[in-house]
């Protein structure tokens, strides 16, 4: 990301003390170090009084209607993390004229999977929720994602009720926006500010586009001279939590219990992803790597009960992507015999329009169409606001924070002479 500047020093004005602090950031090696002058009393001073802990929960967003569908695929295909054009005049045309192609196209598949048929559950930001309209061309992954806020802000309130912790929601590419965000997070006076994606597998294309779009704003705003100098923390990935990794297992098996008992040895699991062009994984793009290694650990965590696959869905364009891609996997594991499947988003942490659309309806049809027969195929529910994921989340921000709300534990510190955090580790940033 070009806005992650590799060397930076901060002085941040505090209460009783001024903070010190160095940060290095080097994208091919996905790490942070950093320097401070943030000693063990220092934490003590400020573990005193009450903290005000924003969490911002990261993710795609998704059309609320049919109206916004076009915005919503104008903002997708002009992220030049997305499509490589460097922005500018010649970005904003092939986004206008691919949303223009695209958005006839899908309307009719956001109305079959409409998640708000009896009224808006998505966040306050909403159209349909401010203007009490029930939709009929909701995504998802809005009414979910704002059920993830909710359960996770309520969690805080129960296991850490000694600190304020405020539950946000940042949407790429439709509302809520990251400037609203960030406005709503001044006014409520927080001092720490943690970045959270709903991606457990880190992606330049996923969640460092949304770290680049907040680091953006955060310029944009300096220059109308607002206040965004809080202490900022940056989980990068989680893809190996293990609660995380329970709650997968779990819907694993709900998927299962959808078997009959005879059936259930007969069970592939095929798990599926989000592809990638590969000149994307040539560049040093870990999602790849971090997704072979999501699914070896939910297997070994299962004992490798079950035959499993892989493989990569979502492609567009003419560029070689990730292989293989899952509809083609599915067809050939068919023809082999295979005729008892689950098919597994190991990517998305939230139901939205490739599992509930092209998972569970277009890729029924295509087998039927391709004239192949299959006795059963099932599709794991998202682990969606499961309450291991839940706890998953926060354990990752409490993990990232560590240093401040837990200042007088044995490994709480902050290296004076700067250090990696460790591999798999979430990666934090303070106040860039």
């Amino acid at each position: 990301m070009a806005s992650f500047r590799r060397s930076t020093a901060y002085e941040i004005a505090c209460s009783s003390f001024t903070l010190h602090i160095k940060s290095e950031f080097y994208p091919d090696e996905n790490k942070l170090l950093f320097s401070s002058n943030l000693t063990e009393h220092t934490l003590l001073l400020m573990s005193e009084k009450k903290l005000n802990v924003g969490v911002v929960l990261m993710n795609l967003g998704g059309p609320t209607s049919e109206d916004n569908i076009k915005t919503f695929l104008y903002n997708l295909f002009r992220d030049e993390d997305i499509i490589r054009l460097g922005g500018g005049f010649w970005q904003d045309k092939l986004a206008k004229l691919i949303s223009t192609i695209r958005a006839k196209k899908i309307v009719e598949n956001y109305q079959e999977i409409n998640y708000c048929t009896k009224g808006c559950t998505g966040s306050k930001y909403c159209f349909n929720r401010q203007n009490k309209v029930v939709s009929t061309c909701c995504s998802p992954i809005n009414g979910l994602t704002e059920s993830q806020r909710r359960g996770l802000e309520k969690y805080f309130k129960s296991e850490m009720p000694e600190h304020n912790f405020k539950v946000y929601t940042a949407m790429r590419y439709w509302l809520p926006f990251t400037d609203q965000i960030m406005n709503e997070i001044r006014e409520g006076g927080m001092d720490h500010v943690v970045l959270l994606p709903l991606y457990p597998q880190f992606s330049w294309t996923t969640s460092g586009s949304s770290f680049r779009e907040w680091e953006n704003e955060k310029i944009e705003q300096r220059a109308w001279k607002k206040n965004v100098d809080w202490n900022e923390y940056i989980v990068k990935d989680y893809y190996l939590n293990e609660d995380f990794l329970h709650a997968m297992n779990e819907r694993i098996d709900e998927a299962l219990d959808r078997f009959e008992p005879e059936e259930r040895d007969k069970v592939h699991l095929v798990f599926t992803a989000h592809g990638t062009p590969l000149i994307e994984v040539e560049s040093g793009d870990p999602y790849t790597r971090q997704i072979n290694e999501t699914v070896e650990a939910i297997m070994k965590l299962r004992g490798r009960d079950k035959q499993y696959w892989l493989g990569f869905q979502s492609r567009v364009g003419p560029q070689k992507w990730t292989q293989p891609n899952t509809e083609d996997l599915v067809f050939r594991l068919i023809r082999y015999g295979i005729k008892h499947i689950v098919m597994v988003p190991v990517a998305f942490v939230t139901d939205h329009i490739e599992t509930s659309m092209e998972l569970d309806v277009e890729l029924r049809e295509d087998i039927e169409e391709e004239g192949l027969h299959i006795e059963r195929l099932e599709v794991m529910p998202g682990i969606n606001d499961h309450p291991l994921f839940i706890k998953a989340l926060a354990d990752e921000v409490r993990k990232i924070m560590k240093n401040v709300l837990e200042p007088g534990s044995s490994d709480a510190h902050v290296s004076q002479n700067g250090a990696a955090a460790e591999e798999n580790q979430a990666k934090p940033m303070i106040a860039s």
